[in-house]
């Protein structure tokens, strides 16, 4: 099943032909630069919260700072993103991509395979949560999407699911709402993420993998680090994408916003007040920010998009316009 970003199809508008004559392509980048600003797609085990995790995966690469993005309960496995020092801030622009979870569940009596899947599409689109009491929000009502549930297997009162969701939704509070909602409860047996926005179950590393692929690295060999440790830029993928000229580039790090001169290709549609990802012609992430009008009405001399979060560093391209 698709999370709806994966679903959208984008075609690019030039507005102006440009090459860069700056910068490095996120692939060239050194191991030390992905430890200083990189993403790992991490397969969390059962036990340890999140924040323990992360602290393990921050001892291992003897880094300064770790953060993750999207929170998983002590026992839930699977997909947790971890933003390595300058890359932590990118996980929580994993907040506007879904989630998609495998859970298996347990129903409580004995119910027929029609009811079961019947019952459970009542659960698809906008439903309304009171989080559970030990949750890290407030603890009042609020509305979620839920994209897709489909019934991987049925057997006997056992059955496995995968959900597609919106960040933030409660998957054990789904399985008990189900319960009620077919007159006989259930409840949760296991839950796995294998999703959080672009980072999926088909490329996650246990810690193990990460000490092994580290030591390997420490002894000259890193092929294997290279593949755990990914560009910050993959933890923006989900987002809409703007790339702009050299002359841009310094301007928009010391927190200026992006006017129309600036872009030379921009991604179409792109609705106004979406969260986009500004990249240079290298494919370097420069910052996010938000649309102040649909792409596809941009004028000439437009101020097109207010940035918010800014990654590069002034400096890294020359002030061209001095």
């Amino acid at each position: 099943m698709k999370l709806p970003f994966e679903e959208k199809k984008r075609k690019i508008l030039t507005l102006r032909e440009a090459k860069s004559s700056y910068g490095k392509k996120p692939s060239d980048r050194t191991v030390e630069e992905l430890l200083e600003s990189g993403v790992i797609c991490l397969n969390k085990h059962s036990g340890p919260t999140s924040h323990l995790v992360t602290d393990y995966l921050k001892r291992i690469l003897k880094l300064k700072r770790a953060g993750h993005g999207g929170t998983l309960d002590p026992a839930v496995t699977g997909v947790l993103p971890i933003g390595l020092n300058k890359a932590t801030k990118a996980t929580e622009y994993l907040l506007l991509a879904g989630k998609e979870y495998v859970v298996s569940m347990h129903i409580h009596r004995p119910t027929s395979k029609t009811d079961i899947k019947k019952t459970i599409k009542e659960f698809e689109g906008l439903i309304t949560q009171l989080p559970p009491v030990r949750s890290a929000v407030k603890r009042e009502l609020r509305q979620r999407n839920v994209y897709h549930i489909k019934v991987l297997e049925i057997e006997g009162q056992d059955v496995l699911l995968r959900i597609c969701c919106q960040a933030g939704t409660y998957i054990r509070k789904i399985i008990s709402d189900f319960g009620d909602a077919l007159g006989v409860g259930a409840h949760m047996q296991q839950l796995v993420r294998t999703k959080a926005g672009p980072f999926n179950d088909r490329e996650w590393y246990t810690l193990h993998d990460i000490k092994d692929a580290y030591e390997l690295y420490k002894e000259g060999n890193e092929k294997e680090i290279r593949r755990i440790i990914k560009p910050v830029e993959f933890a923006v993928s989900h987002l809409a994408k703007v790339w702009i000229i050299d002359t841009a580039v310094d301007s928009l790090c010391h927190g200026a916003n992006l006017n129309e001169p600036g872009i030379a290709r921009i991604e179409d549609p792109i609705e106004e007040g979406e969260v986009v990802a500004i990249y240079t012609l290298k494919k370097e992430l420069i910052g996010v920010g938000k649309m102040l009008k649909e792409s596809s009405k941009i004028k000439e001399r437009d101020v097109v998009i207010e940035t918010t979060k800014i990654f590069m560093e002034p400096g890294t391209y020359p002030n061209l316009k001095k």
